[in-house]
C-alpha cells in the first residue's frame, strides 16, 4: 500500500498544532467606565487649576511687601522692582525682578523675591554694608567687604574709617596693583578688634606690607599686611592693655609687637 504524497503530509488539519502559528487578530476594548470616570475628572481638575491660577481674580497679584532696607527706602526698591500688579502670582518673573534690582541698586547685595499667596509679592532685600570710604570731590564712595564700590555719598557714614594711599614705587604700585592694594586694605580692616575698629578713622597703604591705622587721640598702629590677621589683633590688644598711655603701636611682626609714647 502507498504511503501519503508529499502534499499529503504537508497538509494538517485546521487548528493542529505544528511550526509556526499565524498571530491571532487583536481587539481594541474601550476603557472601562470608571477609568473613564477618573479620566475625565483628571481633565477637569487639571482645568479648573489652570483657571484658578491664571483667569481668575482670587490668585492675583494685589500688593507688594518690602523689608531688610536700611538706607535704601521701601518705595524706590519697589519702583524698580516694578512688580506687575494685577497679573496672575504664578506668573511674576521673580528672578527677572530679583536681577533688575541688583543691577539697577547696586547698594543691594542680595534680595529675595518670594510669592506670599494668595496676593502678595515679597521683597527680602539685605544691602551691602560698607567698610572703607573713599573721599573724591568732597563726597564719599563706599566699598564692601568683597571690595565691591557700591555707592557715592554726600556725608560719611559713622564708624566707618577712610581709606587713603601713599604708594611708593616699586614696592607698591609695579608688584601689586591698586586693586589687589584695596583688597588687602579691606582685609586689614575686617581683621581689627572691635574697640580698635571703632576707633580707626583712617587705613593708610603705602604698600602691600606696609598697611597702618590712624586711630582716635592721635594713635597709630603700624599692621604691615593683611597676613596674620588674628595673631595681630591679640598682639594688640594685648599690648593696649599693657601700655594704655603709648601712642604708637607695631604689630607687623606679632611674636614681637611694640609700643612707644612717641
Amino acid at each position: 500500500m502507498a504511503g501519503p504524497t508529499t502534499a499529503e503530509r504537508g497538509a494538517r488539519p485546521k487548528g493542529e498544532s505544528g511550526g509556526s502559528e499565524e498571530p491571532r487578530e487583536r481587539r481594541f476594548r474601550l476603557p472601562g467606565r470608571r477609568v473613564m470616570i477618573v479620566l475625565a475628572g483628571s481633565l477637569a481638575l487639571f482645568a479648573g487649576g489652570t483657571w484658578l491660577l491664571y483667569g481668575s481674580d482670587w490668585l492675583r497679584t494685589e500688593r507688594v511687601s518690602t523689608s531688610g532696607t536700611e538706607v535704601l527706602t521701601r518705595s524706590e526698591v519697589e519702583s524698580v522692582a516694578a512688580v506687575p500688579v494685577g497679573s496672575p502670582l504664578v506668573s511674576v518673573d521673580t528672578d527677572g525682578i530679583e536681577n533688575r534690582l541688583r543691577r539697577k541698586l547696586p547698594r543691594i547685595d542680595s534680595v529675595d523675591v518670594e510669592r506670599s499667596w494668595p496676593h502678595t509679592i515679597r521683597l527680602k532685600v539685605t544691602e551691602r554694608q560698607p567698610v572703607l570710604l573713599i573721599e573724591k570731590d568732597a563726597k564719599f564712595i563706599e566699598m564692601d567687604a568683597e571690595g565691591v564700590r557700591f555707592a557715592t555719598v554726600d556725608r560719611a557714614p559713622d564708624g566707618v574709617p577712610l581709606l587713603r594711599t601713599a604708594l611708593s614705587p616699586p614696592s607698591g604700585q609695579q608688584r601689586f596693583g591698586p586693586a589687589r592694594l584695596t583688597r588687602e586694605a579691606v582685609r586689614v580692616r575686617e581683621g581689627l578688634p572691635g574697640k580698635v575698629a571703632r576707633d580707626t578713622r583712617v587705613v593708610l597703604v603705602r604698600s602691600f606690607d606696609s598697611i597702618s591705622l590712624e586711630l582716635t587721640g592721635g594713635r597709630t598702629v603700624m599692621w604691615g599686611s593683611g597676613e596674620d590677621g588674628l595673631a595681630k589683633a591679640r598682639a594688640l590688644t594685648a599690648l593696649m592693655k599693657a601700655a594704655p598711655r603709648a601712642r604708637h603701636f607695631d604689630v607687623s611682626a606679632p611674636t614681637a609687637p611694640a609700643a612707644s609714647r612717641s
